[in-house]
């Protein structure tokens, strides 16, 4: 006689998505288990570094503006909930050559779903925010009502909400098996012991591929490098200076105002280290590249921020072959769900995704249109 599992869902990853699906579950009363490698929120994967771009003019694909409006209402409504401070609203400047795809489908998406977009001549963002440095041929796409996600604050308060409506929290465990065949349910192994679940969400972000190995996964985790700069707060506070971004060609980069004396913070998009995650450690310095393409891109657009490095740190990127995300029911078999690939651009979404996950867990489908999401595109 076989025991009934002992989790309703089992979360595998208590990160980014998995925290906000584990706190959805349990404010439904499904009974919840959140497991993780590391002590949530940590600087071993994807969400720490303090913040985050949220913007709502899409330039990776408009079919993204229905989800990041539902996730800005959600880390609105996270904030209100718990007292956290999730979102700051210093709007969003995106920066680079009139004929940028990037930019173009930023301004498409906008008009498609009528969000308020200022376009800018390379004068008149220099006049605005004299902090920056553009050539006359680039264009400015404004978007005053997007801004910063606390990234570690909204892990925190997902956290704090999933444990309060009754979730279980492993934490400091590596998950070494996932065994989708046992009479017991599904059979969630660790160095110690099993636990049970009807249904699993695996939300593993680089580790993914080696938990689901036979889905041969089209992911790759990627090193990246950011640093906090010293600039001169007159031309580069929050109240004066806008989240950014800059698409030029092959150089791609973003970054965030200096906040509280922490200095300007930039990372570069494209580029960084493909890697094991296993061997991933915070060793900022390594390669000569981690400091010094970020100094060449405040150099060129944003002289007088290429101040003293204040600090720098490495994260995790898991780019999926196409950059978009993956998210999908396992093929052959469906109790078990997967979600990974956000290739840098995920963490805004977090709050929608942990909505999505936990409508797939308890209700077989989605209230949000993700087929373009499906594993399926790769074959």
């Amino acid at each position: 006689m076989t025991k009934e599992p002992v989790y309703d869902v089992a979360i595998v990853g208590a990160g980014t998505m998995g925290m906000a699906a584990g706190a959805f579950l349990a404010k439904q009363n499904a009974k919840t288990l959140l497991i993780d490698a590391f002590d949530p929120p940590h600087i071993n994967g994807s969400h720490h570094g303090d913040t985050r771009l949220i913007r709502h003019a899409y330039g990776e694909g408009r079919q993204y503006v229905t989800l990041v409006k539902r996730a800005q209402r959600l880390w609105e409504e996270l904030e209100q909930q718990t007292g956290y401070k999730i979102f700051e609203k210093t709007g969003v400047l995106g920066i680079g050559p009139k004929d940028s795809p990037f930019l173009q489908e930023t301004i498409a998406a906008a008009q498609k779903y009528d969000l308020p977009l200022e376009i800018l001549n390379g004068q008149e963002i220099q006049s605005r925010w004299p902090g920056f440095s553009v050539p006359d041929h680039f264009i400015g796409c404004f978007e005053a009502g997007s801004g910063i996600i606390y990234s570690e604050a909204a892990i925190r308060a997902y956290k704090e909400t999933a444990l309060k409506n009754g979730a279980d929290l492993v934490s400091n465990t590596p998950v070494r098996d996932i065994d989708m065949n046992d009479a017991n349910g599904i059979k969630i192994s660790t160095d110690h012991t099993a636990f049970y679940a009807k249904k699993v969400i695996v939300t593993a972000g680089a580790w993914a591929a080696k938990l689901l190995p036979e889905l041969s996964l089209p992911i790759q985790p990627t090193r990246k490098a950011v640093g906090w700069f010293d600039a001169p707060s007159d031309l580069f506070s929050g109240a004066k200076f806008p989240a950014f971004f800059i698409e030029d060609g092959d150089k791609k980069a973003y970054g965030f105002p200096n906040l509280n004396g922490a200095g300007l913070k930039i990372g570069k998009s494209d580029g960084g280290q493909s890697i094991d995650p296993d061997v991933h450690t915070q060793n900022f310095g390594l390669y000569e590249s981690d400091e010094g393409d970020l100094r060449h891109m405040l150099q060129t657009y944003m002289p007088e921020a290429n101040g003293t490095l204040n600090q720098g740190k490495t994260c995790l990127y898991t780019n999926s072959h196409d950059h978009d995300f993956i998210v999908d029911y396992h093929p052959d078999h469906p109790q078990v769900i997967f979600a990974c690939g956000f290739s840098g651009h995920g963490f805004k979404f977090g709050s929608v995704m942990g909505e999505v996950l936990s409508q797939m867990a308890l209700e077989g489908q989605s209230a949000f249109d993700i087929s373009s999401f499906s594993l399926k595109r790769f074959k």
